[in-house]
């Protein structure tokens, strides 16, 4: 069976310093990171001083994972008496892991030797960039924290909204794999569809619940009894 990545055309190959996390990082997400372990100290420091970026990637169930995101620090924060650090980061693009680099001279992090899938990142602006604004417009509503709605912008891009849909850690790194905007969206779509109907019959549940122990004015007028 030919996997999904097995089609997609990869450039430039390099070794990076990684910061293993068991987070998920979008393309142009901004993560905010307290760095205290002395190996990724070292590593920030390093990438403030000499302006370089570093890789996240992704660890599932306690393993590093093929894909991660590219990062750069955007802001030093705030930097303790101890060396500990308070970062802004953002990430930048994906990257594929071909090979860990557990032991690098002189460091106490590791590295990677990685490539960049070819990632289609334009804004689409198709019908179902709308769809799926209304449809977790609705399931914000459903869950009643509408004021936590994290969208204004009509034009949705998946990367904005990938981690306010529910879904799981490992869908949420299924998508980090998923190189074409529209194909995105569209697996977002459908995890909508699948997970609105559940939210609306919790919701449903829940009124049923709530109307336990109230008196309630019943009949059966139509029923020839």
């Amino acid at each position: 069976m030919q996997s999904r990545h097995e089609n997609c055309s990869y450039f430039m190959t390099n070794f990076i310093p990684i910061f293993p996390l068991s987070i998920v990082v979008y393309p142009g997400e901004t993560l905010n990171l307290h760095i205290f372990e002395p190996r990724y100290k070292q590593l920030v420091k390093e990438c403030i001083a000499e302006q370089k970026m570093f890789g996240m990637p992704c660890v599932l169930d306690k393993r590093i994972e093929e894909y991660g995101t590219l990062v750069e620090v955007k802001e030093l924060v705030k930097e303790y008496d101890n060396g500990e650090m308070d970062i802004r980061t953002a990430g930048v693009q994906i990257f594929r892991v071909l090979e860990l680099v557990d032991s690098i001279p002189g460091k106490l992090y590791s590295g990677a030797i990685v490539n960049y899938p070819a990632n289609r990142m334009e804004r689409d602006d198709s019908r179902i960039s709308g769809i799926i604004l209304d449809e977790l417009k609705r399931l914000y509503e459903l869950l009643n924290i509408q004021s936590k709605f994290p969208l204004e912008d009509m034009s949705v891009v998946s990367y904005q909204i990938a981690h306010f849909v529910g879904l799981s850690k490992e869908e949420e790194y299924e998508l980090l794999g998923v190189f074409d905007e529209l194909q995105r969206l569209e697996y977002l779509r459908k995890h909508l569809n699948k997970i609105i109907p559940v939210v609306k019959e919790l919701e449903q549940v829940k009124a049923r619940v709530q109307m336990n122990g109230h008196f309630r004015n019943l009949s059966l007028d139509n029923l020839d009894v």
